[in-house]
């Protein structure tokens, strides 16, 4: 299933993320650090939601409280629900 996340607090605009049976199958970021981000997208397709969710939670960017990997975490714990 395809879903679309607004991140906040965080330079990325946009998260489109495809879930099928808890296992990432796509993520796409719009904004922030282009590089970085294919490089997570690259790294969580194929994994469990969860571990996703435990390995990226609660990282921060520079003195921000959030970052997009953490932003992305939060959305797929939305997607869980």
């Amino acid at each position: 299933m395809k879903y679309t996340y607004n991140p906040s607090g965080v330079c990325s605009r946009q998260f489109n993320i495809e879930v099928e049976n808890g296992v990432v199958e796509s993520l796409e970021v719009i904004g922030g650090c282009n590089g970085n981000l294919k490089g997570i997208a690259a790294l969580v397709k194929g994994m469990k939601v969860e571990e996703v969710i435990e390995r990226l939670s609660g990282i921060q960017c520079g003195f921000k409280p959030t970052s997009c990997p953490d932003q992305i975490a939060k959305a797929l714990a939305s997607i869980k629900e």
